[in-house]
């Protein structure tokens, strides 16, 4: 088994009234190698000022960590398939929404990978089962009731 951390640092800056719910969102995600990302709540969920814009919302994280580890297997099983990957753009977005029980969740993520190759490309029908089997694979992917879809 494997183990992953993130320190999260927020600190009132002091600025309105944190009862009222007037403080700052902006904190900052520090992780062991050493990486420092800015992060905030969503502009589409607190108001401003009250977000930093420049900042990683959880939200967006949700959505680039579906991403990041779909494009990883991806890269892996064309690797294995002998095939080789160029480039890759994903352009994915997630949307938010109500479950059946009345709870706001991130209901459905669509990836839109877009694939650069070097030499020989596969067909459609091998890019769909890399695609396929990537999904599957991706832990990220395995660890949430959102609905992901491929769009490539």
């Amino acid at each position: 088994m494997s183990a992953y951390t993130a320190t999260i640092r927020w600190t009132r800056s002091g600025e309105g009234d944190f009862v009222k719910g007037q403080y700052s969102r902006a904190h900052e995600w520090v992780f062991d190698g050493g990486a420092v990302v800015p992060a905030s709540a969503s502009p589409h969920i607190v108001p401003a000022p009250w977000f930093n814009a420049a900042g990683v919302d959880p939200e967006e994280a949700f959505v680039a960590s579906l991403s990041s580890c779909h494009m990883l297997f991806f890269l892996d099983f064309a690797k294995r398939g002998g095939w080789t990957v160029e480039g890759y753009v994903d352009e994915a977005d997630g949307v938010m929404g109500k479950r059946a029980d009345g709870r706001m969740a991130m209901t459905r993520v669509t990836l839109r990978p877009k694939v650069e190759w070097a030499g020989d490309a596969p067909d459609a029908a091998a890019i769909a089962d890399l695609h396929h089997r990537a999904h599957d694979a991706c832990f990220i992917a395995n660890s949430v009731t959102s609905e992901v879809v491929i769009d490539h």
